[in-house]
């Protein structure tokens, strides 16, 4: 018998922002790479949790399309791209990234909405709000970066930075409760 509850489109959009979970969760990492290698290690740690996030967000994914009974396709993820130029251009990167991200998952609940799924469009408002989150956090990362100076900002300013992110907490609290665990 044949369990799918999702249409072909539906289920079509959401492995992809599956896919594109993982994708992120790599280019999050590489972006933690290259900060340690610059020597900012809260920097990279704040980095490095959020890949993880990243990840847990993609299981979440794969877990609803199997539960809603269809089989969810593991895709290549593409090589994250080449290193930022500079923290300004890994906070940038960062932002862009969650506006990919909110603009995808937008599009899955609007599909949602217009298939009337209703399990899948309830499904979907977690992640608007973790976007909302996601979004916040990353402006918070520019906004600190420039009042610290921008890229012209000295090493003690960067030292500063590089230290409250090691210490600061998950600041988006959804996040922290996206986990792969099965109940």
């Amino acid at each position: 018998m044949n369990t799918n509850r999702l249409s072909k489109a539906l289920f079509s959009a959401l492995n992809t922002q599956m896919t594109r979970e993982g994708n992120a969760a790599q280019i999050y990492l590489a972006l933690g790479v290259w900060a340690d290698d610059q020597g900012y290690g809260g920097i990279a740690n704040f980095l490095y949790r959020h890949s993880n996030e990243e990840r847990n967000h993609m299981i979440k994914f794969m877990e609803y399309i199997q539960e809603r009974g269809a089989k969810p396709k593991i895709e290549a993820l593409a090589a994250p791209p080449a290193d930022p130029k500079s923290l300004t251009d890994c906070f940038d990167r960062v932002y862009k990234h969650e506006i990919d991200n909110t603009n995808g998952i937008y599009a899955i609940a609007e599909l949602s909405m217009k298939e009337k799924d209703w399990a899948t469009w309830n499904f979907m408002q977690w992640f608007v709000r973790e976007q909302r989150e996601e979004e916040k956090l990353a402006t918070d990362l520019i906004d600190q970066l420039k009042i610290a100076g921008g890229d012209r900002a000295t090493d003690e300013s960067l030292f500063e930075l590089d230290k409250s992110l090691r210490k600061a907490p998950d600041d988006a609290k959804l996040a922290t409760e996206a986990t792969a665990a099965r109940p």
